[in-house]
């Protein structure tokens, strides 16, 4: 019971951070480098 809840808790995890990481590179291909560290530094 506790491995399927961990292995789910992990898989939203990864989703998550492949998201972010997804949305990052989305913004720094269309705005360029200054438009990462403005949301960065927000």
């Amino acid at each position: 019971m506790e491995d399927s809840i961990q292995k789910s808790c992990w898989g939203v995890t990864a989703k998550a951070a492949v998201g972010f990481a997804g949305i990052i590179l989305l913004a720094w291909l269309i705005g360029g480098s200054e438009t990462v560290t403005v949301i960065a530094a927000s």
